[in-house]
């Protein structure tokens, strides 16, 4: 469930962009990028922590770590170039996987206002990946924004349409889910969700065994005809605990489940 303070955070994003990106979908991306670059630099923080190195911000790549970014003596157009280059300079990172690179890829800052960049990733700054389904959910609060209807004739099923078809629908743990026209993988996280509450017996302890928790990670699939979508499929997916959404870079492209970390 959505708490205020995550929601409030999401509210002033938007509000600090809505001037120089009108756009929600580009505002959604804009939030995306931003999120995901903090959330490898608290990956990064967390390795270090418990004893490894980093991996996201190394080598040639290091200047561009989050630290750096919000240094207190950094100027503001120095922020705006570090930042700007950073984002479109990701996908090149050896030390991060395809999965992110796929996120990064063709990224690039919309606006040259230093002031709008400071004020934003402050906000972006208050976020900390931890690993829980809370990001999931903030990630389905700011997709909301994009409305029931995008380009190309696309229409997103309003959450409860959604959870309702699944219900009806009723997936079973030995069973495939396909999404052919997946948009935001709204279809393919509600039918995780109601498998694996199928599969919890009365006091929350899930029952599958680590084999069908094997072959249930590799039995989702979707495939969109936008770019974009796929994107936001992939982080909507890896921020609800799957751990490696895979796939092309063709059209329809497919975005197939390889591996979750999902508590279960």
């Amino acid at each position: 469930m959505l708490d205020s303070p995550t929601k409030r955070r999401i509210d002033t994003a938007r509000d600090i962009l809505v001037g120089k990106v009108p756009d929600p979908k580009s505002q959604v991306e804009q939030i995306t990028i931003a999120l995901i670059y903090k959330f490898m630099d608290d990956m990064d923080a967390e390795s270090e922590e418990m004893g490894g190195k980093r991996k996201f911000f190394t080598g040639a790549f290091a200047r561009y770590g989050w630290a750096k970014l919000m240094h207190a003596g950094l100027g503001g157009h120095e922020m705006l170039g570090l930042y700007a280059e950073g984002i479109a300079k990701m996908p090149e990172n050896a030390g991060i996987p395809p999965l992110f690179r796929e996120i990064f890829k063709n990224a690039y800052l919309p606006y040259r206002d230093p002031e709008t960049l400071r004020a934003f990733l402050k906000v972006i700054d208050e976020f900390t990946y931890d690993h829980s389904e809370r990001l999931g959910d903030a990630f389905e609060y700011l997709l909301s924004v994009l409305g029931s209807q995008g380009d190309a004739g696309q229409f997103r099923t309003p959450r409860h349409i959604i959870d309702f078809m699944v219900d009806i629908v009723d997936p079973k743990k030995n069973e495939t889910v396909l999404d052919p026209a997946c948009g935001t993988a709204g279809f393919l996280i509600s039918s995780w969700k109601h498998i694996v509450r199928a599969n919890t017996n009365a006091k929350g302890q899930n029952t599958l065994t680590p084999d069908e928790k094997a072959r249930l990670a590799q039995n989702f699939t979707g495939y969109d005809i936008s770019p974009d979508m796929v994107r936001l499929s992939i982080v909507n997916m890896y921020l609800h605990g799957f751990a490696d959404p895979t796939f092309t870079s063709t059209i329809p492209s497919p975005v197939r489940n390889a591996g979750t970390n999902m508590p279960m």
